[in-house]
């Protein structure tokens, strides 16, 4: 690495080879602790602010040359927005005692900056593997037995998503000599373009390879869950910017994917499940901006990345802090934490209007630019599309939510309400400050993004105002309207889910009874033990199952370790049967890639 750039990963990366080995007695000191867990966003923030425009960390290896450090604008602002949330998101995890938590968190944080700096495919793949193995353990840090079928069902989904972006960067490189992350120009794609597009909408959760997002980032520990928001479809979102910008399928699917989101949100029960929802939702508005492909709309995409990393992350963290008090995230089972938690209100309503594009706040310049960027452009179904969504988000998150959190008709919460950490109410200070300066002082967002701000976009004009105020004033009224329809149900709502369902039931019928017919045959006639130990048909899979996605599997066999203070198990056929769908995807894959080259 070049001595004028310190890659902003390397201090996590540190992070994680050094804190297993330090005692524990010295661990639990807050003090070391906070400084050993601070250095690295720190020193992150300052190599993103002070480095050049330029190339670094050139490596020479199997007759490939590896970028590691591609340092322009587009990788500037996203370096620095993940170097500040990975500031915050530390600082909210202080009061906590667990290695494991810092070390993955610390891991996931890196392999999200290593993307965002990468100069080639390979590099992007190997950083891009590095998030979504660690994101995993900050899923299991949950420590229940949900959040362990969860982690498993996120990481085999997240290996078929990368398994596509393998088998197109191997085959670009065959037909092309050359792993370099350029853009790919829409009227000329190739079909391995579109294998790596599709690797990457599925981190970037695109409807309808979404349905991992609302299933796992709810179940994820109360911290794990600020980090996870941030990175996984914001770095899907940048390396869209990068390579697939102009293409018009990504501003449909944006489009439908910030419309869908609020649907969902609207009917949902569970706090940070609402909340998981509108990322899919407001992804779809940086997904679409990219597809639209004008400099307004990659512009509006970048700074909406931007601000929804920070407003997102409040969100989540107020309603983390929810979860922490009282233990449930469940609005039929909240009410009455105005009085109880004053200050988790406040900065939630924040990030609330901030999302909601309440004027004042961060989301108002950037969900504009996104929508006048697609206006400008002349594709008015877009803008509309996006302008319904807007309705949604406040309906659901600025008003629902919070109602029946923080009142919900109760005077007073009527059990037991567990202090909130300092540190945690540090952390919402500092993101919610930012949302709120953002928003009166936009330039300050603007002098970072890849294009100069074009004069006619001007977000405070009283047209753009007053057509705020009255939109976010008739979705209360919708709200008022409507409250007894979206009131909250003790229930689960499938989503594609269903679907991949009774994919993964056509998958065990096609390939898992005939394994075990032939295994059957072989056992009986050489009297050795088969692979019926691998591949059990009667067992199925937590995500296929009947009962739900909530289903709780019975038994004892396997034991999960490390993976909380529940010491949640899992049965030894349970896991035999994710690793055997893994490899099926994964074989089907490789033929797809052995057939096409």
């Amino acid at each position: 690495m070049s001595a004028s750039f310190l890659h902003p990963a390397m201090g996590f990366l540190a992070l994680a080879l050094v804190a297993p080995f330090v005692p524990r007695d010295l661990w639990r000191q807050k003090a070391l602790r906070a400084t050993l867990v601070l250095i690295p966003p720190l020193l992150a923030l300052f190599s993103v602010m002070t480095v050049k425009p330029g190339s670094y960390g050139l490596l020479h290896y199997l007759g490939q040359e590896l970028v590691l450090g591609r340092v322009d604008k587009l990788s500037l602002i996203f370096g620095q927005v993940f170097s500040i949330i990975a500031l915050i998101g530390m600082i909210y995890s202080l009061h906590m005692e667990e290695k494991t938590h810092y070390v993955t968190g610390a891991l996931y944080v890196a392999g999200g900056l290593g993307c965002v700096f990468a100069g080639d495919l390979i590099t992007v793949f190997i950083f891009w593997e590095l998030m979504s193995i660690s994101s995993v353990f900050l899923i299991w840090g949950a420590g229940t037995r949900e959040s362990v079928l969860a982690g498993f069902r996120y990481f085999m989904y997240h290996t078929v998503g990368g398994l596509f972006l393998l088998a197109g960067l191997f085959l670009k490189y065959k037909a092309t000599g050359s792993f370099a992350f350029d853009w790919a120009a829409p009227d000329v794609a190739r079909y391995y373009d579109w294998l790596i597009l599709t690797g990457f909408c599925v981190n970037a959760a695109v409807v309808p390879l979404h349905a991992w997002l609302p299933d796992a980032y709810p179940r994820a520990s109360v911290a794990g869950a600020v980090f996870m928001c941030a990175f996984t479809t914001k770095t899907a979102v940048y390396v869209l910017c990068r390579g697939f910008h102009g293409w018009n399928v990504l501003a449909i699917a944006g489009t439908i994917m910030a419309v869908y989101g609020v649907l969902y949100a609207c009917i949902e029960n569970n706090a940070r499940r609402i909340l998981a929802y509108h990322i899919v939702s407001q992804v779809g508005y940086m997904v679409a901006g990219i597809g639209i492909g004008t400099a307004m709309t990659m512009n509006g995409a970048v700074a909406h990345a931007y601000a929804h990393i920070l407003y997102k992350g409040l969100l989540f963290m107020g309603t983390g802090c929810i979860l922490y008090a009282v233990g449930t995230a469940r609005l039929d089972e909240l009410g009455g934490l105005a009085t109880r938690l004053p200050w988790v209100m406040f900065w939630y309503m924040v990030a609330a209007l901030s999302i909601s594009g309440m004027p004042l706040f961060n989301g108002f310049v950037t969900k504009n630019m996104t929508i006048f960027g697609a206006e400008e452009a002349h594709r008015m179904w877009l803008a509309i599309g996006m302008e319904v969504a807007a309705v949604g988000t406040f309906v659901s998150v600025g008003i629902k939510l919070p109602y029946f959190a923080f009142w919900g008709r109760k005077p007073e919460f009527p059990g037991t309400v567990r202090a909130i950490p300092r540190n945690m109410y540090v952390a919402m200070g500092i993101c919610g400050s930012l949302c709120i300066l953002q928003g009166l002082f936009p330039e300050m967002l603007y002098r970072y993004l890849p294009f100069a701000v074009e004069e006619p976009f001007r977000p405070w004009t009283v047209l753009r105002v007053l057509n705020a105020s009255l939109l976010l004033g008739f979705s209360g009224l919708a709200f008022y309207l409507t409250r007894v329809v979206i009131t909250p149900h003790a229930k689960v709502n499938l989503d594609f889910d269903f679907f991949y369902r009774w994919i993964g039931r056509l998958v065990l019928a096609a390939v898992c009874r005939p394994i075990a017919w032939l295994d059957d045959r072989w056992t009986k006639v050489y009297r050795t033990v088969g692979l019926r130990g691998l591949v059990k048909t009667g067992a199925g899979t937590a995500w296929f199952d009947r009962k739900g996605i909530d289903t709780v599997v019975d038994g004892s066999a396997y034991s999960v370790r490390n993976i909380g203070r529940a010491g949640a198990k899992l049965q030894s056929a349970q896991l035999q049967n994710y690793l055997a769908l893994a490899a099926v995807f994964g074989l089907g894959i490789f033929f797809l890639v052995w057939y096409l080259g």
